[in-house]
């Protein structure tokens, strides 16, 4: 997962970085490589890491706090009330923010606080075993740039999104790149925790998912390999599809065969 270091290494005024992370020595070098001098305050919340990534973060001047793991939203929350600054840049251990991304937020401040106290970035999906996306690559468009008082992350066991309210959001033109899968045996035990997480929070009719379940798996494929752009990914957009589609066909099964509460 290749870094993209700041040309500039001047920080910018009153920006603090966080991420959260748990067992990442493998990837969070390149991230906090990249943000490293666009902010004087970097801050890794580990969820008690058994690898390297406690010493990965403090090589690159990281302040790195303990936290036991409280789920994706509340962990966030933690994050955000740990950093010394008020606008903050929030990644996760996988996404790489591009030397174009860091130039344009080093703009957006630099005639002091923008008006706007939301922004969204694109990031992009990259693929096991490649360095870029591929064409046409689907992505996700997230508020990640924010300042603090006027709105946080949702307290959330699963979804982690920033609450924006009423409020304006602004929209960079640069991207990170996201590099969460390490293989595609790692994207399917990603995606079997995630369905079990869903599920647990999720209440759904029994009725509407029995009669959703055989139509599942080939909805959901059709809404990657085809209304996402898998294809453009060649046999790794095909293997891609098929585990998310096999996924979402094996979440609303669990559900129908787990105890009535």
């Amino acid at each position: 997962m290749p870094a993209s270091p700041s040309a500039d290494p001047s920080p910018v005024a009153g920006l603090s970085v966080f991420l959260i992370a748990k067992n990442e020595a493998d990837r969070i070098g390149a991230v906090l490589a990249a943000v490293r001098g666009i902010t004087d305050d970097l801050v890794v919340i580990d969820s008690g890491s058994t690898d390297d990534t406690v010493a990965v973060a403090e090589r690159f001047g990281a302040r790195v706090i303990h936290n036991d793991w409280v789920g994706f939203g509340p962990q966030k929350r933690f994050g955000e009330e740990q950093c010394r600054h008020d606008w903050l840049l929030n990644l996760d251990a996988d996404e790489v923010p591009s030397l174009e991304l860091l130039a344009e937020i080093r703009a957006l401040f630099a005639p002091g606080e923008p008006q706007a106290r939301f922004f969204r970035f694109r990031i992009k999906h990259v693929y096991p075993g490649d360095t870029k996306p591929r064409l046409w690559a689907d992505y996700h468009n997230y508020v990640r740039l924010y300042d603090r008082r006027v709105g946080r992350f949702r307290d959330s066991l699963v979804y982690d999104e920033v609450v924006t309210g009423t409020q304006p959001v602004g929209q960079l033109h640069q991207h990170a790149l996201h590099y969460s899968i390490r293989s595609f045996e790692h994207m399917a035990e990603k995606l079997r925790a995630y369905s079990t997480l869903t599920l647990s929070e999720k209440k759904k009719k029994r009725r509407f998912a029995a009669a959703r379940l055989p139509l599942e798996f080939p909805m959901q494929f059709f809404k990657y390999y085809v209304l996402r752009r898998h294809f453009s990914g060649g046999s790794k957009g095909f293997r891609f599809s098929l585990l998310y589609a096999q996924a979402k066909h094996n979440r609303i099964k669990a559900f129908l065969h787990a105890p009535r509460s």
